[in-house]
């Protein structure tokens, strides 16, 4: 592959307009670009969870697992990201969310059922795979939005639902892996009359 950027600014987004790839201009709040926007925040987030794993595998067995599953995703998101950016582009494929879905009730049997509604909390690495499936949400509605103004092709919307849930238990995977305790939520006491 060549160089792709042979300059970082080009000042042509300067009044509020970017480029998609097949040469539109369109605002930059444009629910096309909102929804490359939130994939790509995800993309960011879900390299931090990937740095963190990478950092506890030594001491915590097991986690190379999740590495080896997530570590595609951010691949993935790319290509999803390149499909938003040029709308005739395919690269997504319909074995993704099956390697999703797979991997999703793999971990669920070592799990167990949910006791309780769970907080993204615990360790570091819990909290940030919630943010992780927070930022999967927040791409999904983006990605649904823009879905109802120009409709999408290709597995991209079911691709992203499916990383959410796959995230959500890799939150849970990895408490189990580190020996943390889910941490349930309680209700709040109801007032008395």
């Amino acid at each position: 592959m060549g160089f792709r950027l042979s300059k970082i600014y080009t000042r042509t987004g300067d009044k509020g307009e970017t480029g998609l790839g097949d040469g539109r201009r369109v605002p930059k709040d444009h629910p096309r670009v909102e929804a490359i926007g939130e994939v790509d925040s995800l993309n960011s987030q879900l390299g931090l969870l990937l740095a963190g794993l990478h950092e506890q595998r030594v001491q915590t067995p097991g986690l190379e697992e999740l590495i080896e599953v997530l570590t595609p995703c951010q691949h993935r998101l790319f290509d999803l990201g390149g499909e938003l950016a040029m709308p005739a582009y395919q690269a997504l494929k319909l074995s993704e969310v099956e390697r999703l879905e797979a991997a999703i009730d793999h971990w669920n049997e070592t799990l167990g059922p949910l006791e309780n509604f769970i907080l993204p909390a615990g360790s570091t690495l819990i909290a940030q795979a919630h943010v992780c499936r927070c930022l999967a949400r927040s791409a999904e509605r983006r990605c649904q939005h823009l879905n109802a103004v120009e409709p999408l092709n290709g597995p991209g919307l079911a691709y992203i639902n499916r990383l959410s849930d796959l995230l959500f238990v890799a939150a849970r995977l990895i408490a189990k892996r580190q020996g943390v305790a889910e941490v349930l939520w309680q209700a709040a006491d109801k007032p008395a009359d």
